[in-house]
């Protein structure tokens, strides 16, 4: 009952934002649509099961009139039960469309906003595959909670109507045995509530392990999914050294998961089916079992006699709406628990708990301030410190230190996008602040895009893109500004570092930060790259790492990570005209 209790909290809790979100009037009118339509569909089945009783009279009767009558009465319903059968679907389906749209959105916001993305990776949370979580885990949600909500309405609706209907029929059927007979009220009530609470009772005891078997399947096959989509990212990498064999193996491991999952959840599935499928067959003989006797007694009509069948089989389906929907219920659990775990991993990512330290951020000055700054690793352990550091504008500093000391986090750090650590980033308010790492993000698209990323694309004109490109060395991409491509896996990575200094020259920020970003390219190509950015972006501050003592020459000032125990420090500053004079 608490597990229950639980899920559907978590379900309103994932549901009701969007009945209260900017479409919630379209989404609140589909669904009052869609439910009156429902409560439309048991009236008609009210007035078929009355239907029954006249009709099969009539046959008995052999009353040919009544007969023909009856017959049209029931095109009639039939009718109106298909138009209302069609408008429902298509009304329910407008509404998960609108739903699905504004959930997507909604996550994409979360998952997107402020590098929240990142931080759930790094800390190694639940959310596993956020990507199917947005994608198949809320198309499943939208279409299961609307089908699982309608389906207990209806049943609901349709016990109160057809347990009236039943109660009256079994007391003009009185229970006969052997000739007796025993005024027990309602006994068709009793006997339909006895049969669904045992049914409900053995369906949940052999079904109850899908709930988590769901859950594993659908965790199994988006890791599946995902290594292989970083097989066909990495696959230079793979073919170069010959690594097919590896992978194959790896994936067919990975393969092996979902497949043993399943052959668990068929083993489970075929005794569940088992047990629904005989206990629905003997749902549809149990009442007339029950009334037969009366009816050979004479007591009822064939009419009555079907009619209390036709009854006793919708109250026993409503009673039993577990049983029938127990695979369905299954999987819709499974789903909202990978939504509530998705939802729990960005809370967590944007806001850290209050045992946990982190860094603070603060919008002010005119120069950007670490102060008493220490970045830590995901699990707490201390990384790179900075008591008292600051970079002043228009500098031109470069950050050197051993691999694995921090520089790359330091400036993951100052960007705002790692949280783990204490003291102050003290960043200059409007300061624009760019990071073109060793290997630059290009989106999939057309070429003139995927330069002027992440600003919209139209942002700068093509005649000041083709001019970006001639001007990094690249001038036979700046005729194929229209062409569309993969341009991580089209263009090697000195082609791509050239991209990104591109990107640069449109952007002009007030802080760039390069993180080995010409470490593919030669020294002649990198020494010409570093007085185009002094050129072009005079008055910016430029930020490097590097290994090479080539870069000193581009830099007023060297900054070194010095070990200092088990932690590197920001240290060993001194002016880079220093090497550059000894040459």
């Amino acid at each position: 009952m608490n597990n229950i209790r639980a899920t559907l909290a978590i379900v309103w809790r994932i549901a009701i934002p969007y009945f209260r979100s900017e479409d919630k009037w379209a989404g609140r009118g589909l669904l009052a649509a869609v439910i009156v339509i429902e409560l439309l569909l048991v009236a008609i089945d009210v007035l078929v099961n009355q239907w029954y009783s006249r009709f099969y009279n009539y046959l008995q009767e052999r009353d040919w009139n009544g007969f023909v009558w009856e017959l049209g009465v029931f095109t009639l319903l039939a009718s109106a039960s298909v138009a209302l059968s069609v408008y429902q679907l298509y009304l329910n389906q407008w509404l998960q469309i609108r739903w699905r749209q504004w959930l997507t959105r909604h996550y994409l916001g979360e998952w997107l906003n402020s590098a929240t993305h990142y931080r759930m990776q790094l800390k190694g949370d639940a959310a596993d595959n956020p990507d199917q979580r947005i994608t198949d885990d809320v198309r499943s949600f939208v279409e299961q909670t609307l089908n699982i909500g309608i389906g207990l309405l209806s049943s609901i609706v349709t016990l109160l109507s057809f347990v009236v209907i039943l109660w009256g029929l079994s007391n003009a059927a009185p229970l006969h045995i052997s000739g007796l007979d025993f005024p027990i009220p309602g006994y068709l009530v009793w006997a339909a509530l006895v049969y669904a609470i045992f049914g409900t009772a053995l369906t949940h005891w052999i079904g109850s392990p899908l709930v988590n078997l769901n859950f594993e399947q659908q965790r199994y096959e988006a890791d599946f999914r995902f290594n292989l989509v970083r097989v066909r990212e990495n696959s230079e990498q793979i073919a170069l050294l010959k690594g097919e064999g590896a992978e194959r193996e790896r994936l067919l491991l990975r393969y092996g998961y979902v497949v043993g999952n399943w052959y668990a959840i068929m083993s489970r599935t075929k005794r569940l089916t088992a047990f629904t499928a005989s206990y629905s067959q003997a749902a549809v003989i149990f009442p007339f079992i029950l009334t037969a006797p009366a009816y050979f007694a004479g007591k009822i009509q064939l009419g009555g006699m079907v009619q209390t069948g036709s009854a006793f089989g919708s109250v026993q389906k409503a009673l039993s709406f577990f049983v029938s929907a127990y695979r369905s219920l299954a999987e819709w659990r499974a789903v909202v628990a990978r939504l509530d775990g998705f939802e729990m991993s960005v809370a967590s990512a944007v806001n850290l708990p209050a045992h946990e330290p982190a860094i603070a951020l603060e919008v002010a000055g005119r120069h950007i301030d670490l102060e008493q700054l220490c970045v830590n690793l995901p699990n707490g352990t201390p990384l790179v410190a900075a008591k008292a550091f600051t970079i002043q504008a228009s500098e031109r500093v470069l950050v050197t230190g051993p691999s694995g000391s921090g520089k790359s986090t330091l400036f993951r750090a100052i960007a705002g996008i790692w949280p783990f650590g204490t003291g102050t980033v003290v960043v200059p308010e409007k300061a624009k602040l760019m990071m073109l790492p060793q290997r630059p993000y290009f989106s999939v698209g057309v070429l003139r895009d995927a330069v002027v990323y992440p600003a919209a694309p139209g942002a700068f004109d093509a005649a000041q893109v083709r001019e970006a490109l001639i001007a990094v060395g690249l001038p036979d991409l700046a005729e194929r500004l229209d062409e569309d491509g993969h341009w991580n896996r089209m263009l090697s990575l000195g082609e791509q570092q050239r991209l990104g200094l591109a990107r640069a020259l449109l952007h002009a920020p007030d802080y760039l930060f390069l993180d080995e970003a010409t470490a593919s390219l030669d020294e002649p190509s990198e020494a010409r790259l570093y007085r185009l950015l002094a050129e072009r972006l005079p008055q910016a501050t430029i930020v490097s790492i590097g290994h090479r003592s080539t870069l000193d020459a581009f830099h007023t000032r060297k900054v070194a990570l010095v070990k200092d125990g088990a932690i590197h420090v920001v240290g060993g500053e001194r002016t880079a005209a220093e090497p550059s004079a000894a040459r």
